[in-house]
């Protein structure tokens, strides 16, 4: 049977030792705040109140159980006033020097059968719990911020580490609402491990001016379905907080990815920490405000660059699969007309079927018009020759992966398609300068890498080559945003923005997996429950595909030949046996 804690410690009244506070409180247990000085202890309290008021507020706790919570704190700025606590989570910042102090003084005031935990995000409870005299009694509970809201903890354990105290903790932890993962202790455990170094590639990408600060977040939003965007996070954790995790990780890993960017200790040296102080990668209106407001670095309204814009009206689209017909139904339902070339007639009537298919489904749901539905489907063309795309104003290539049948397409567009015609591909990880290469008007080549489903997604990353000339950039977002949809620039290079972060933090969970730190599932579960992704590492997996996954990784690794990008050797293995996720019905999980 697990033990009961019933009188808890909370040491450091910040955002996260407050917050970690009023979840015991609102659980009815007995809390002992203690802060260094009384001005650390009114922040603390007025951080609780100022919580649980919106709560109140909002008709979550009624009158009597606001009172009752906030009867359950005490404060104190001495740590004597723990003697009586059966568990002790210390909660102050991220310094291992500062927490091995507390917890050498706690270990001598409370009880020996008291339980001391550390809410640290990224340093080693080792190396805590050996400033005590009952390392066998210290664990890591990482809450999550902020504390009364996000589900998730990090149950760490060290090497020496009781096996009662983890189900004791893991117990408790259940008991406040929380899901708990059991992990090693390693700097970042699970999901800093994997947040940050995808943040951390964010960071360098806006430093190299490989993309804007808001096309790097949008991407992410709109590609991925991430509820905020890198930098916008960074500014919401705090660039010093970030910092010093990141530095945590690289001294323990050596991973040259870990290494904090440059631009992250010069933002902290000229006081840019983030929304705290009103200034990080955005500006808000001032300090801890989440409303962001223009400043030198906000892109000018129409941002076409005053170039004059290509007419674009007739649309060519070549392939059947389908990215293809889902480019074809986005341009038709937006009034272009478009011309969908295969390679025989019966793919043309096959591909026009699935794009009928997919109006259809609008039509049941009552999203579309009978008559409406029609109007679009006479706007598409069915053609075999490509002589037949010789009128349109943009042409955009959809068929399979592979550079040689690109080039040959190319090849083709660039002897029938009129003078001054945009020619486009979508290529997810290939080089679009490749592409160009195989014309003689590599200024009118552009990439247009649509996420899949086409009609659905929002975002399309724009790639420009060297090459690409300044009016195609332009005509392509204003045709974008014609459609409806969110773009974003990026150079050439593999990846583009989405690609390029998302699979080196696949990768990273992966690797983490064959290391035995933490099955499939606890991964998940942080990445969903702690960082609010809409699926975790191993689902997204299966679901892309293995073969595909690898695929992209070894383009990475490849361009870039950073060692932190090559394959995981698990992931090479699973395809290798076959095992390439749900359309195979065997992935890093069986489905039936």
């Amino acid at each position: 049977m697990a033990r009961e804690f019933s009188i808890i410690g909370v040491v450091g009244l910040g955002t996260m030792g407050a917050g970690i506070a009023e979840v015991l409180a609102r659980r009815g247990l007995g809390v002992v705040g203690v802060d260094f000085d009384e001005e650390g202890v009114a922040r603390g309290k007025e951080r609780v109140a100022h919580s649980t008021a919106r709560a109140l507020a909002k008709g979550k706790i009624g009158e009597a159980e606001h009172a009752e919570i906030l009867s359950r704190i005490t404060y104190s700025t001495s740590l004597d006033d723990l003697a009586e606590a059966d568990l002790v989570i210390e909660a102050i910042p991220e310094d291992l020097d500062a927490k091995a102090r507390i917890f050498a003084e706690l270990d001598k005031i409370v009880a020996p059968e008291a339980v001391l935990a550390s809410n640290t995000s990224s340093l080693s409870i080792t190396e805590i719990g050996v400033h005590t005299g009952r390392p066998g009694k210290v664990v890591g509970l990482h809450f999550f911020n902020p504390a009364p809201v996000q589900k998730l903890t990090e149950i760490v354990r060290t090497v020496v580490t009781e096996p009662d105290v983890v189900a004791d903790v893991v117990e408790f932890a259940r008991g406040l609402g929380k899901e708990p993962v059991v992990i090693g202790d390693r700097a970042g455990f699970i999901a800093n491990a994997l947040l940050f170094g995808y943040l951390n590639h964010a960071v360098s990408m806006y430093e190299q001016r490989y993309a804007t600060r808001e096309d790097l977040d949008a991407a992410m939003r709109f590609g991925c379905g991430y509820p905020m965007g890198p930098l916008a996070l960074l500014d919401l954790i705090g660039l010093d907080t970030a910092y010093e995790i990141l530095e945590t990780m690289y001294g323990q890993s050596r991973n040259r990815l870990h290494a904090p960017s440059p631009i992250l200790k010069q933002m902290i040296t000229a006081g840019l920490l983030g929304r705290k102080t009103g200034r990080g990668f955005y500006t808000y209106d001032g300090p801890d405000s989440p409303t962001v407001v223009a400043d030198a670095h906000t892109p000018a309204a129409g941002g076409d660059g005053g170039v004059t814009l290509r007419e674009v009206r007739r649309v060519g689209v070549v392939g059947t699969g389908t990215m293809a017909t889902g480019i074809v139904e986005v341009f038709a339902r937006k009034g272009f007309d478009v011309v969908l070339r295969a390679r025989t007639a019966d793919k043309a009537q096959a591909a026009l079927g699935k794009v009928r298919k997919s109006l259809d489904r609008q039509v049941a749901k009552g999203k579309l018009a009978e008559d409406a539905r029609d109007e679009i489907l006479a706007r598409v063309s069915p053609a075999v020759e490509f002589e037949e795309l010789a009128g349109c104003d943009l042409v955009i290539e959809a068929v399979a992966e592979d550079l040689a049948v690109k080039q040959a397409v190319f090849g083709a567009l660039d002897e029938v398609v009129k003078p001054g015609a945009i020619l486009a591909t979508t290529t997810s990880s290939l080089p679009v300068i490749e592409c160009a290469a195989a014309t003689a008007r590599p200024g009118d080549v552009i990439g247009l890498h649509f996420f899949n489903p086409a009609p659905i997604m929002k975002l399309v990353e724009i790639v420009e080559t060297i090459s690409t000339s300044a009016d195609v950039v332009a005509t392509s977002r204003a045709l974008c945003l014609e459609v409806g949809k969110q773009p974003v620039h990026c150079g050439d290079r593999a990846g583009f923005i989405v690609n390029a972060l998302l699979f080196p933090y696949l990768n990273d969970a992966v690797k983490m997996l064959e290391a035995h730190y933490a099955d499939a599932d606890d991964i998940d579960t942080a990445m969903k429950v702690g960082c609010g992704l809409p699926m975790g590492p191993f689902e997204l997996l299966d679901v892309v595909g293995l073969d595909v996954s690898l695929a992209i990784q070894r383009t990475l690794y490849n361009e870039f030949r950073e060692a932190g990008y090559a394959p995981a050797p698990l992931l090479e293995h699973l395809v290798t046996a076959g095992r390439l996720g749900r359309k195979t019905g065997k992935g890093f999980r069986d489905y039936s």
